[in-house]
C-alpha cells in the first residue's frame, strides 16, 4: 500500500509544480488520496469559439491528473510518460468549473493506466478518458517533489 504525505501539503506541492501548460490553463488539484486524484478547471478561458469547453482542454486536465497519479503510484526512481490518451466527450460544458476525478485502473513496474471522470458543475460527465504511462528514467535535471517521499508503487 502506498502510503502519501499530509494531503495538505501534497495538495500545495502538487499546485506549486503543475507545469506551464496547465497552469495557464487553471488545472487545480483539490483532493489526494491513494486510490483517488482530483483537479479542477475553469471552463472560461478554455473555450473553443463555438463557448464550449475545448476538447484538447478536457485532454490536458486527464493527462495533467493522470500523469500526476501515476507519478504518485509509481517507483519512486521513474517518472511517467504519457503513451496513450483517449478522451470520449459525452456533453458540452459551457460555464463554471469541470472536475476530474482519477482512479487507477493498474500501476505496474513499467506502464500506469489512470481512469479519469471529467463532470461539470452540475455532476454531468462530460468527458471520461484513460491515460497509459510508460515509467522510465528522470531526465537530467529533473527533481522529485519532496513531498512525493520515497512512496512508491510495486
Amino acid at each position: 500500500m502506498v502510503e502519501l504525505p499530509a494531503e495538505d501539503v501534497l495538495l500545495s506541492e502538487l499546485n506549486r509544480n503543475l507545469g506551464e501548460l496547465a497552469e495557464q490553463m487553471g488545472v487545480r488539484f483539490t483532493a489526494v488520496g491513494e486510490t483517488e486524484l482530483v483537479a479542477t478547471m475553469p471552463v472560461a478561458g478554455n473555450r473553443q469559439p463555438m463557448l464550449l469547453l475545448h476538447g484538447g482542454a478536457n485532454a490536458v486536465l486527464a493527462e495533467t491528473l493522470g500523469s500526476v497519479q501515476a507519478h504518485l503510484l509509481g517507483p519512486p526512481e521513474l517518472v511517467p510518460v504519457g503513451i496513450e490518451l483517449s478522451c470520449t466527450h459525452h456533453r458540452a460544458a459551457t460555464e463554471g468549473l469541470v472536475t476530474a476525478v482519477g482512479r487507477p485502473i493498474n500501476v505496474g513496474r513499467t506502464l500506469a493506466t489512470i481512469g479519469i471522470t471529467i463532470t461539470d458543475d452540475r455532476g454531468r460527465p462530460t468527458c471520461t478518458a484513460r491515460l497509459t504511462c510508460l515509467y522510465r528514467s528522470a531526465p537530467d535535471g529533473y527533481t522529485r517533489p519532496r513531498s512525493f517521499g520515497d512512496a512508491g508503487g510495486p
